[in-house]
């Protein structure tokens, strides 16, 4: 018997696969509602955004008209409930927040402007008012 022998292994380590899309598993964890609406938003961003991203971007201007549909789809100000706005999870938030931005960055720093620094203090400090503001900057 050699003095190695003890120090052998047993054979090759299998690992365990890894989900590049998703290697901390997070995916398992979101409720249906949460996937539903990350999916929504995926295809908003692939069908509406995508198509015009490259032109916006080749002119250096700002398509505001993706904003109103943006708010027609209901991932302007998300959060918020009422004044017919969606009142989704801080993590549907994220997640659409996260399909805009796979798709341009800018849109979805504007997604976000409006919805937190615009739409949240308009809901917020709304007393006693029509909420006709309100309403409007959820649908762009």
């Amino acid at each position: 018997m050699s003095d190695t022998a003890h120090l052998s292994s047993p054979g090759p380590t299998r690992w365990p696969s890894m989900d590049w899309q998703d290697p901390l598993l997070l995916d398992d964890l979101l409720s249906e509602e949460e996937r539903l609406v990350q999916s929504s938003a995926r295809t908003f961003a692939q069908s509406a955004l995508m198509p015009r991203i490259l032109d916006a971007n080749r002119h250096e201007r700002f398509d505001r008209a993706i904003m109103n549909e943006m708010g027609a789809a209901g991932l302007l100000g998300s959060t918020i409930e009422g004044y017919g706005c969606a009142g989704v999870s801080s993590v549907a938030y994220g997640l659409i927040a996260r399909e805009v931005e796979r798709v341009d960055s800018g849109y979805r720093s504007a997604m976000s402007v409006q919805s937190s620094l615009v739409m949240y203090p308009i809901c917020l400090w709304n007393r006693g008012t029509t909420g006709k503001m309100a309403a409007q900057t959820c649908h762009g």
